[in-house]
């Protein structure tokens, strides 16, 4: 994906948080967030057909141990989108913008559907009649 598209695709993300997009460095593939208070981190993007993926950092050490989880979310199996990423990052640092804790929808959402299932055992086509 072309940078640009990338930085517009971050200004969007930021729109719907309270991080700002203060730069975002072409050359370098580089883009940077702020957010009060005082929480920082950057996002540098992997060229477009090259097999590397999306890469997260902050120069501040209270922000480092709160991007982990995005770090092992981005290095774990399959590509991710900027967007992803960008969710994750957010995800993880609630806890440092005050926020409460998001509960984890792909969680509830399969939850309620073992809920919904019946055993299989209740199941008429699944029952063996014995004669």
């Amino acid at each position: 994906m072309a940078f640009q598209r990338l930085a517009e695709a971050a200004e969007r993300w930021c729109a719907r948080t309270p991080f700002e997009l203060i730069a975002a460095e072409d050359s370098e593939r580089r883009l940077d967030f702020y957010a009060d208070p005082g929480v920082s981190f950057y996002v540098l993007c992997p060229d477009a057909g090259c097999g590397d993926t999306f890469h997260v950092w902050s120069e501040s050490e209270d922000c480092l141990p709160f991007l982990q989880l995005a770090q092992d979310y981005i290095s774990a199996c399959g590509k991710k989108t900027l967007q992803e990423v960008l969710e994750k990052v957010f995800k993880s640092f609630r806890p440092l913008l005050g926020l409460p804790d998001a509960d984890d929808d792909a969680f509830e959402e399969y939850s309620a559907d073992v809920e919904d299932e019946e055993p299989e055992a209740d199941h008429p086509q699944m029952r063996v009649s014995q004669q």
